[in-house]
């Protein structure tokens, strides 16, 4: 079985491990990591599945604006372990991210796997990231 839960201290080492096995070193050159320099995810919002007491998979949201003065949030990095995909841990995570309360949730990600839950590139209209980015993958 399954558990989400909020992301402890104790979760770093994993978190990372998993964020590294996904998504390699390049995670750390991408606009997005970018965004997220400096800041600490928002409180909360940061959530872990936890299989037989081991990381399963991670997401977090955080704090940004979306132009001038206006809230948001950013949800990333979302990552599953190998062993455990294709069972819904991503979707039920991004679901519990998403469904924080927040009304506005940007991400860089798959229109594919992110449009099902409401997102799209069509809704991010005038915005843009500093630096390189694919806008077909900001929504």
């Amino acid at each position: 079985m399954v558990t989400i839960r909020e992301e402890k201290l104790s979760d770093a080492v994993a978190r990372e491990a998993l964020l590294d096995e996904a998504y390699g070193s390049d995670r750390f050159t991408k606009t997005s990591a970018r965004l997220r320099e400096g800041r600490l995810p928002a409180a909360g919002l940061s959530l872990v599945a936890v299989h037989h007491g081991r990381l399963a998979g991670t997401v977090r949201l955080w704090h940004v604006t979306a132009g001038p003065g206006r809230a948001a949030l950013l949800l990333g990095p979302l990552a599953v372990h190998p062993q455990h995909r294709n069972r819904g841990i991503g979707a039920t995570l991004t679901r519990r991210a998403i469904f924080a309360g927040h009304h506005a949730i940007l991400l860089v990600g798959d229109a594919a796997y992110y449009g099902r839950f409401g997102f799209t590139a069509a809704s991010t209209g005038e915005l843009w990231m500093p630096g390189r980015f694919q806008r077909e993958r900001l929504h």
